[in-house]
C-alpha cells in the first residue's frame, strides 16, 4: 500500500515538471471584420437611406470598437459622423442593437451616455459573421432612429452571403 501511495506521489510530482502552464495564452486567433467588407456595409446604408431622401453617415467598428470606415453622404452634417460612431461603440459595449440596448437599460441609460464614445441612440445593429460577433455598424442623419436602423439592416441584408461564416 506504501509503495502505491509513493509510486502515486512521484507521478504526480513529475507530471508537474511536464505539464504546460494552463494559466494564459500566447497568441490568440480571432475573427473580426476587414476593411472591404466594412466599407460595403456603410456604403449600402448610406444608398439604403439616400434611396429614402435621407442623407446620413455609417460608420463601422470592428469587434474592439476601432473604427474601420467612416462615410458621410453629401449632405450630411459633419456630426453625423460622430453620432454614428458612438451609436456603433454602444452596440459593442452591449453586444444588442443600439435601440435594444436603450430600452433594456433606461436605468443607466443617462450614465453611460457620459461615457466617452458611447451614445444611447437606435441607430446601430452588430455585425455578425459565422455566430460570432466582428463589429457594429451605426448610422445617422435620419429623422429618426428606426429610420436609421432600417439603413444599416438594408446593407447587412445585400452582403449577408458573406456575413455567412467559414
Amino acid at each position: 500500500m506504501k509503495a502505491s501511495i509513493l509510486s502515486a506521489g512521484v507521478v504526480s510530482l513529475a507530471s508537474l515538471f511536464f505539464m504546460q502552464p494552463v494559466l494564459a495564452v500566447d497568441v490568440l486567433e480571432e475573427k473580426n471584420i476587414g476593411m472591404e467588407l466594412a466599407r460595403d456595409l456603410a456604403t449600402e446604408a448610406i444608398l439604403a437611406c439616400r434611396e429614402k431622401g435621407f442623407s446620413v453617415s455609417a460608420v463601422v467598428v470592428d469587434k474592439h470598437g476601432n473604427q474601420r470606415v467612416a462615410i458621410r453622404d453629401d449632405f450630411a452634417s459633419k456630426f453625423t459622423l460622430q453620432i454614428a460612431e458612438e451609436k456603433a461603440n454602444a452596440t459593442i459595449m452591449s453586444g444588442l442593437k443600439s435601440g435594444d440596448f436603450r430600452s433594456m437599460r433606461g436605468d443607466i441609460r443617462p450614465e453611460l451616455n457620459h461615457v466617452d464614445g458611447v451614445l444611447m441612440m437606435v441607430g446601430a445593429v452588430p455585425i455578425i459573421s459565422g455566430g460570432a460577433r466582428i463589429g457594429a455598424i451605426g448610422v445617422s442623419g435620419a429623422p429618426g432612429g428606426e429610420k436609421d436602423e432600417a439603413c444599416v439592416m438594408t446593407a447587412l441584408e445585400k452582403f449577408e452571403d458573406r456575413l455567412a461564416g467559414f
